[in-house]
């Protein structure tokens, strides 16, 4: 166990901590929350003691061991494969297995009558015991399972650790971490250089982890999977919930309704009293009813609501005006140094159309994207937008290239476009730049302020194509969720890569897989794509390896026939996906829009129906006959995008009925 007591940190007027007094257990899965700057970080490495405190307010049982992944890795110096890099983490045990060896050497040469070979035994068995319940015997396979599982390659286990890049060098950090599996994990941002096949192979990794752990994600999806506990730390205090992210998002606010009820009818009743003292002070008759009315107010608990944190609020603009294929790719190659990233590429999207780009790290989705953008050139093909098509583009590394010299309202005046003053200054308020904050230079902007400043910089750009690499980088996850609302609203065509399924999911139609030198096109978010992934790797299990085709019988699929037959077969699928998603992507994007508006309406109607069925609310005429009324409109808007539901979903089943899918 561990314990964190009466932890105070104070920076001038500003708590970073205030009184926080928190303990993991041994099992517990925590998932810690809040807004960029609210010290988590600080607090993770508090617990895992990088950073000093006073004596006692850290306290660890004795044998409780903790194992820390910060954020980002400093270089490796080390001259180790990676394999024995990772393998490190048995360090102890193979020190023990290699003095298991050297005893029994020894004990081949000793006297058995000695004292000397007595020790020697006494020691192997201790040895021979704890080696017995370490499962030293799989390290190998272990390694391999866990490097494997974050994205390396068979190759990659014989290459020198040094000269693997950065977000390569976190993977191997997590890995030996896993492998150790200390009493504690305390990891913070674990999934910021993980693709979407490693993101879930940890998740499950995590999950089946019997230890405790402390996580820091902005991937609500990934929280809610691997996490039972979420403490949020906002404004300095840190308050636990016993549940999930989603958990944490429901009763959060369902205490701020509870507590905001409380506090209104505490002020009803203090406004009350207080006409009453008013009103009777001066008579002799009401004196004792004043005094009391006096002293009761006295020792009244005053309810004090608890400060929000400031968020981000901003909505895109209306995108401007375009045909309705906005965008089509034809036969498009591209490659580095004689290597191919992908080749023969055939897509095209419409007006409204919203895609995820997805595929391991290095398999050419940000290649994609800049080819896209017009940014990197094609080696060959054609990418042809259509009518009055107006692109946008927000780089991965968009917020490191910003001119450092430059304040956040000088970056704003350079975007070229028509903006006053006032216009820069209210968008960059949006993005918490208020006041004398838009002249901070961007030098000293934290990463999430400089996201957000370079997100400021694109939205002041009318576009009706947005192309978005990882938007969601050094955002929190207040400020994911007004992004995400912002994209469900826009009324443009978006194509975004991210491994934040949680923020993509809601908002696309549509998955882009960039895998294999190939890029295939989806229908769905990304949540059907990996059920679909699922789907595929079950069938390629039960049938089992393709036998080799001996000379002189039938072409297989490697064959040149059985090349041209499988090419035919894939363009006319390629054909009958692009006419799927022509005819059928408006609806499909109506289908979606009424579900989330219904998903919206239910859930506006249950908590509706909640307050009625309360006794309190009928003693109240005004608050009774303004929650029928809104609980009547509530079931008209309702039926109403049940209808357009039914329609829309009528027109995607004929029109695939047509297509014969």
């Amino acid at each position: 166990m561990l314990s964190v007591n009466h932890l105070d940190i104070r920076f001038g007027d500003k708590y970073l901590f205030r009184d926080v007094s928190v303990q993991v257990h041994a099992g517990n899965r925590i998932g810690l929350v809040g807004v960029n700057g609210a010290g988590k970080s600080t607090l993770l490495k508090i617990m895992a003691g990088v950073t000093a405190t006073d004596d006692g307010v850290v306290n660890r049982s004795r044998h409780f061991t903790v194992g820390y992944l910060p954020q980002e890795s400093s270089a490796l110096l080390s001259e180790k494969t990676l394999y024995e890099e990772a393998e490190s983490a048995f360090d102890s045990l193979i020190a023990l297995q290699q003095e298991a060896d050297q005893l029994n050497e020894e004990l081949k040469t000793c006297d058995p009558a000695s004292e000397e070979c007595r020790e020697l035994l006494d020691r192997q068995g201790e040895i021979q015991h704890l080696l017995d319940g370490s499962d030293i015997y799989t390290v190998r396979a272990r390694v391999e399972k866990v490097l494997l599982g974050l994205g390396f390659s068979q190759e990659d286990l014989a290459a020198l650790a040094s000269t693997f890049s950065g977000g390569w060098l976190m993977r191997l950090m997590l890995a030996k971490m896993l492998l150790e599996a200390p009493s504690l994990l305390l990891l913070d941002e674990p999934t910021n250089h993980l693709d979407l096949q490693s993101l879930t192979w940890v998740e499950e990794f995590l999950r089946n982890h019997r230890g405790a752990m402390v996580i820091i994600s902005h991937d609500r999806t990934f929280l809610d999977r691997t996490t039972e506990i979420t403490w949020e730390l906002s404004l300095g205090r840190l308050t636990a919930y016993k549940g999930n992210y989603s958990y944490y998002v429901r009763e959060k606010e369902e205490r701020r309704t509870i507590e905001k009820a409380a506090y209104d009818n505490q002020q009803a009743k203090i406004r009350q009293t207080m006409r009453f003292v008013e009103r009777f002070r001066a008579k002799s008759t009401k004196a004792k009813q004043v005094q009391s009315r006096v002293k009761q107010m006295e020792k009244m608990d005053l309810i004090e609501l608890e400060d929000d944190e400031q968020q981000i609020r901003f909505t895109f603009p209306p995108a401007p005006p375009s045909g309705r294929d906005v965008l089509q790719v034809e036969n498009l190659s591209k490659g580095f140094g004689g290597r191919k990233v992908f080749a023969g590429v055939d897509l095209q999207l419409q007006r409204g159309d919203k895609a995820a780009v997805v595929g391991v790290n290095g398999a050419g989705k940000s290649t994609f994207l800049k080819i896209l953008a017009g940014l990197v050139e094609q080696d060959q093909g054609v990418v042809r937008l259509g009518a009055n098509v107006r692109r946008s583009y927000f780089g991965q590394h968009q917020a490191q290239e910003l001119s450092p010299r430059l304040s956040a309202l000088e970056t704003m005046a350079l975007v070229g476009e028509d903006l006053t003053v006032t216009r820069i200054r209210s968008l960059l308020g949006a993005f918490l730049f208020r006041g004398d904050e838009v002249e901070k230079k961007v030098a000293v902007l934290s990463g999430g302020e400089k996201s957000r400043l370079a997100l400021a910089r694109m939205i002041a750009t009318p576009a009706n194509l947005m192309l978005l690499d990882e938007p969601t980088n050094h955002l929190d996850m207040s400020s994911q969720e007004v992004l995400q609302e912002a994209m469900a609203q826009y009324d443009g065509t978006i194509v975004v890569v991210s491994h934040n399924r949680y923020f993509v999911d809601s908002f696309v139609n549509k998955v882009i897989e960039v895998r294999d030198g190939g890029i295939t096109l989806y229908e769905g978010n990304v949540n059907d794509y990996l059920v679909k992934q699922a789907e595929l790797s079950d069938e390629r299990e039960k049938a089992g390896p393709v036998p080799a085709v001996p000379s002189g019988q039938a072409a297989g699929p490697d064959s040149d026939s059985g090349r041209d037959s499988r090419r035919e077969r894939k363009k006319q699928e390629a054909q009958l996906r692009q006419e799927r998603s022509r005819r059928a992507g408006p609806w499909l994007q109506k289908v979606r829009e009424a579900e989330g508006q219904v998903e919206k309406l239910e859930t506006e109607k249950d908590e509706l129906e909640a307050q009625m069925a309360d006794p309190e609310l009928y003693r109240d005429e005004k608050a009774w006959s303004a929650t029928s009324r809104a609980y009547e409109e509530c079931k008209r808007r309702l039926e109403r995008w049940y209808e357009r539901w039914e329609t829309a979903q009528g027109k995607v089943e004929e029109i695939d009925r047509e297509l014969g899918l």
